[in-house]
């Protein structure tokens, strides 16, 4: 069994271990805000996510009935689980508070904005979520975003060369 290394940030004086990411998400959306969020999870399902396995890259959150979920959470069967083990692709909710899923659920009403997970991290020993509310990209859009990072990196090479030949 090969284990993921987990990244280690410090945020705001408390240690923050990454578990996953959706990349993806930042390419294919427009992300407006980003919100932090805690997960209701089962005793294998975070077993599983502090040995660094998880998959977001197909989840989706909603707002149902004044609570917000996430659905498509890929999280794979805890390797010495017994009979108590998960299922992987359950619904699970999400821990937000009230005045930010009021805020939330009119947003989500509009037409194209929906919620993304972005990442998930353990945060003084609690699994959160970060989801970002995101308009979806046409292709030009995205080949736009590219060309524009693309230039920017180009420039910053540029102005590293310049410094270095003017030592």
């Amino acid at each position: 069994m090969s284990k993921k290394k987990q990244e280690k940030v410090k945020h705001s004086g408390s240690e923050r271990s990454v578990v996953t990411t959706n990349r993806k998400a930042r390419h294919d959306y427009e992300i407006l805000d980003t919100y932090e969020a805690g997960m209701v999870l089962s005793g294998t399902e975070v077993k599983a996510l502090r040995q660094g396995r998880g998959n977001i890259v197909d989840a989706y959150a909603e707002i149902h009935n004044g609570e917000a979920r996430v659905h498509n959470f890929h999280i794979p069967e805890y390797d010495y689980g017994t009979w108590t083990n998960h299922p992987p692709r359950r619904i699970r909710k999400l821990l937000l508070h009230r005045s930010e899923l009021d805020k939330l659920a009119p947003k989500l009403d509009e037409a194209g904005l929906t919620l993304v997970p972005l990442s998930v991290y353990f945060l003084n020993g609690y699994a959160k979520m970060e989801l970002g509310l995101g308009r979806g990209r046409k292709n030009y859009d995205k080949r736009q975003a590219i060309a524009k990072r693309e230039a920017d990196r180009e420039i910053e090479r540029a102005a590293g060369v310049a410094a270095k030949r003017g030592r």
